[in-house]
């Protein structure tokens, strides 16, 4: 892959088109090969056709080498490429839905299309051809659902450690009133309820409040 990772980003999957692609330039080569042994390889067109065959096989191949769809616990990137370089990326926090479907030879020979449902400003992104969809649409949901579950995590670290609450413990002043405590008991509640902090800690720091 080319394209640079970020900070802490860790790569989860990579994949191809399906090597479905590279049978006709593999046929073709073959033929070269072929037409050269049968018209002579002491003849100049002996050698051409061989040549021809081969090279065409090795920039297909080459061009396939590079076209990769990788997932990571940050974004979805697609690239491709052989002398110039494409990469077009998903944010996974951009992703509204991921969906694949397979032909009849898709299923048989596990290569198909996937789409990436995105933000209205990006729009919808389609893979064709790739090798193993299912695995590539899972992978992308898992990495979603678990950076949303990093983001829900750290946003509540911030919004306890914002209000004073660590651990089950409260931060006030010994001169809060009685409208400060109501709103810090309010805030608590909304805490809990968010599932932000456990039962036990809500009681511990109503107390610890109330005391």
């Amino acid at each position: 892959m080319r394209t640079p990772l970020q900070k802490g980003e860790q790569i989860l999957l990579v994949t191809h088109t399906s090597w479905v692609k590279l049978i006709l330039p593999v046929i073709i080569a073959l033929a070269g090969w072929v037409g050269a042994f049968l018209i002579g390889f002491l003849d100049n067109w002996g050698w051409i056709t061989a040549v021809i065959g081969s090279l065409y096989y090795l920039i297909v191949y080459f061009s396939w080498k590079v076209n990769i769809w990788v997932v990571t616990n940050f974004r979805v990137i697609d690239e491709a490429g052989l002398l110039n370089h494409f990469a077009k990326e998903s944010p996974l926090e951009k992703i509204n839905n991921v969906s694949y479907d397979q032909s009849v030879w898709g299923r048989i020979l596990n290569f198909g299309h996937v789409e990436i449902q995105t933000a209205a400003e990006i729009g919808a992104t389609d893979y064709y051809n790739v090798h193993g969809p299912k695995r590539l649409k899972d992978t992308i949901t898992l990495a979603q659902a678990e950076y949303k579950n990093i983001q829900l995590a750290n946003q509540a670290q911030h919004m306890a450690t914002a209000m004073g609450i660590q651990a089950g413990e409260v931060k006030y002043s010994s001169g809060s009133t009685s409208g400060g405590i109501a709103s810090e008991l309010e805030k608590l509640h909304q805490l809990k309820q968010q599932g932000i902090i456990s039962e036990e800690e809500y009681i511990k720091a109503k107390n610890k409040l109330l005391s």
